[in-house]
């Protein structure tokens, strides 16, 4: 629950500005992540492990990362616990698009792979739908199915080409400060496989950062639906809702809280999905080679045997992403700082990226359990406006919501990725853009931040670098 509900409580009953100010730092903030916090914030800050794993464990997360890390190949092949890639995929390693475990950017102009960008498709569902919607959560494009695919093995044509433009979209000031954000058109060209469906649904999206996973899963369903407000029956305009997904291992629903709409219920699941979309690769939770009927030079290549991702690789790539530490904040008793977290209150951002949660005491790890965090994040379901809204919804989601993402090693990215690009798409290019992007539920913080001076826009960038 949100942590600082008894403080503003407390300051209404009394009549005062139920914004807090704050004057020193929080006890414990610093540590982001709890006793798993890692304490370097150079150009590998998001490639630790956990620090309170032991040196056994760290042993069988070294074996996770060599299967993150190094490429599969091309079956058959003497590596062949590394083999079977494709034959249609976006990249050959997961650190391709998680590029030091951090977070991937929009292609450039002359990019011929978008690599750390995907797209995914589907189309409008019909009447007779409902049994694939609640399974998949979308109706698959019927020739190039959820994802597009733009490398293949020799022999197979890539389903298409990425490519991104932009169009200028100034914004003001309440100072006279004019900012020109980004706006993206998509184009699939180069197409392999015949035209597209002419109701085909697109949804461009970067890869996030994957640190901190394994405690954002040790949050109990309890604690993130505690923040959930489907009806906005308080009447502050935020009415965050959870997405409901399937479940492939247990065959129900459950709660969804990873990818940019709240798509996966878990992180198997996360990342079997990825071997199976991203590379190609089967594992006994996603089997099946990703090829549609219309797709017979795919059917008729050769694969890696099934599964190509044996149960014991995804479980050594499920304790290396479980583990993946967080970077410790920077900077948390700075001036500067302290009045930007105070603004960011102020603004109401906090509504959506929830400060802090505990940890499960059961959570799958033990290192993970009982920890106190601090990932800015409520994992809920949030209509962001039309500026955002990419039109294609996903199990509960629509068109115009997305999860709410955690802010916590924001500020390291440039550090750690060498760009600063946000949002779901990467066409922010710095987080003052990233914010002027919001709209719908957080269209009260957009314009809040629109009034803030010079000085005030620098402290509440100054915080988010902290982070």
């Amino acid at each position: 629950m949100r942590r600082l509900l008894p403080l503003l409580l407390a300051a209404v009953l009394s009549g005062c500005d139920p914004t807090p100010t704050f004057t020193e730092a929080e006890p414990g903030e610093h540590l982001s992540g709890g006793a798993t916090t890692v304490l370097r914030t150079d150009q590998n800050a998001f490639s630790l492990p956990s620090a309170n794993l032991s040196p056994l464990r760290r042993l069988d997360f070294s074996v996770g990362n060599s299967f993150f890390r190094n490429p599969w190949v091309i079956a058959p092949a003497s590596t062949d616990a590394r083999d079977g890639l494709g034959p249609l995929f976006n990249t050959n390693a997961c650190q391709n698009c998680h590029i030091k475990d951090g977070r991937g950017h929009p292609p450039g102009p002359d990019a011929v792979h978008a690599v750390s960008m995907l797209v995914r498709l589907s189309v409008p569902a019909g009447g007779n739908d409902e049994e694939r919607l609640l399974r998949q959560g979308v109706i698959p494009e019927p020739v190039y199915g959820g994802q597009l695919q733009d490398t293949a093995i020799p022999g197979v044509a890539p389903e298409g080409r990425v490519r991104i433009d932009y169009t200028p979209v100034p914004v003001t000031f309440a100072d006279g400060t004019v900012v020109e954000l980004r706006k993206p058109t998509l184009r699939i060209t180069d197409t392999g496989y015949g035209d597209l469906h002419p109701d085909t649904l697109f949804s461009a999206r970067i890869a996030p950062p994957v640190i901190g996973l394994g405690l954002l899963e040790a949050i109990s369903d309890d604690d993130l639906l505690a923040n959930a407000d489907p009806d906005d029956r308080d009447g502050d305009g935020i009415s965050g809702r959870p997405n409901r997904v399937w479940d492939r291992a247990s065959e129900t629903t459950a709660l969804g809280r990873f990818g940019w709409k709240a798509g996966q219920p878990n992180l198997n699941q996360q990342n079997a999905e990825a071997f199976a979309n991203d590379m190609g690769l089967t594992s006994s939770l996603v089997p099946g080679d990703g090829c549609t009927p219309a797709q017979t030079d795919c059917l008729a290549a050769p694969h890696g045997g099934e599964p190509e991702v044996s149960d014991n690789i995804l479980a050594t790539v499920l304790f290396y992403s479980r583990n993946l530490g967080v970077p410790a904040r920077r900077n948390v008793d700075a001036p500067e700082v302290l009045k930007g977290k105070t603004l960011f209150h102020r603004a109401g951002c906090q509504q959506c990226h929830t400060p802090s949660f505990t940890t499960r005491a059961d959570a799958a790890e033990p290192e993970l359990a009982s920890q106190t965090i601090w990932p800015y994040t409520d994992l809920l379901l949030h209509d962001m406006g039309d500026g955002l809204a990419d039109g294609r919804p996903e199990f509960l989601a629509t068109g115009r919501e997305w999860r709410t993402p955690p802010l916590w090693g924001i500020g390291l990215t440039e550090a750690v990725n060498g760009h600063t690009f946000f949002l779901h798409d990467g066409r922010a290019r710095n987080l003052l853009e990233a914010i002027l992007w919001h709209g719908g539920e957080a269209e009260n913080a957009r314009q809040a931040v629109l009034q803030f001076t010079a000085e005030e826009r620098d402290a509440l960038l100054a915080f988010l670098n902290s982070l």
